[in-house]
């Protein structure tokens, strides 16, 4: 018997999936519903399901932002009226995605398609996929991170800067740093190249911030910011701040 979830902040569209799934009582369960990305987190982490059906555009964290923080995520079937950019995404590493309003039919096939697939494909790997393909896709406003068991929103504005460490990546703000289990490169992919430059191999800065940029050492300089970090400046990242600054 399969365990599934679904997380849509609209009860109307929780109540047709719901409906919908009684057809496939005698191979998934239901085991809750949730109406914001909050709740389903926690959901996935206490229950670990093996289907979700989410919602992207909700309210507090979008479906994206929550998949982010799930450690081993399940396989997902979409149901959301999201824009047509993210389509490609969806078809090539979501289980299925149904476009709102969708009609009992269309559900079923979806259901069938996870069935037959679920046994054979590894749904963690197709959705971290599916995550950076969408995010690479638009620009991120915020960078959701998880600070114990609680979730944080950071507003891309407040970010002073990005430190590679170990297989996370330190989000420094005034308020201080936080870990996201990201890339350095994925952030150069989603963040505004007009805003934020990666001068070093584990360093990424927010130009806003930048107060002066003194020599260093050879071929090399210092970044002074703001807050007064000192952030080391390679020859590359160096001719990357004089493009982008146009000195």
């Amino acid at each position: 018997m399969k365990r599934a979830l679904i997380i849509d902040d609209e009860p109307l569209a929780r109540m047709v999936v719901m409906e919908y799934l009684l057809d496939f009582k005698d191979q998934i369960e239901l085991i809750q519903e949730c109406g914001d990305g909050f709740e389903g987190l926690k959901a996935i982490q206490q229950h670990k399901p093996d289907l979700i059906f989410l919602d992207v555009q909700m309210p507090k964290i979008t479906g994206f932002e929550m998949l982010e923080l799930v450690d081993q995520p399940p396989s997902v079937i979409f149901t959301t009226a999201f824009d047509e950019y993210a389509i490609k995404a969806f078809e090539a590493h979501a289980i299925d995605y149904l476009l709102k309003p969708f009609s009992k039919d269309r559900f079923n096939k979806a259901v069938e398609k996870f069935l037959a697939l679920s046994a054979e494909t590894k749904p963690a790997v197709k959705t971290e996929k599916l995550l950076e393909d969408v995010q690479s896709a638009t620009q991120n406003e915020r960078i959701v991170v998880k600070t114990g068991t609680k979730v944080k929103i950071i507003p891309v504005r407040d970010v002073e800067y990005l430190q590679a460490d170990d297989d996370y990546v330190s989000v420094v703000t005034p308020e201080g740093a936080f870990l996201k289990n990201k890339t350095m490169s994925y952030f150069e992919q989603t963040l505004d190249p007009k805003q934020f430059v990666r001068v070093h191999r584990s360093y990424m800065l927010a130009i806003s911030e930048i107060t002066r940029i003194d020599p260093y050492e050879k071929d090399s300089h210092l970044a002074i910011l703001k807050s007064g970090a000192k952030i080391p400046v390679s020859k590359t990242g160096y001719v990357k701040l004089k493009q982008v600054l146009g000195i």
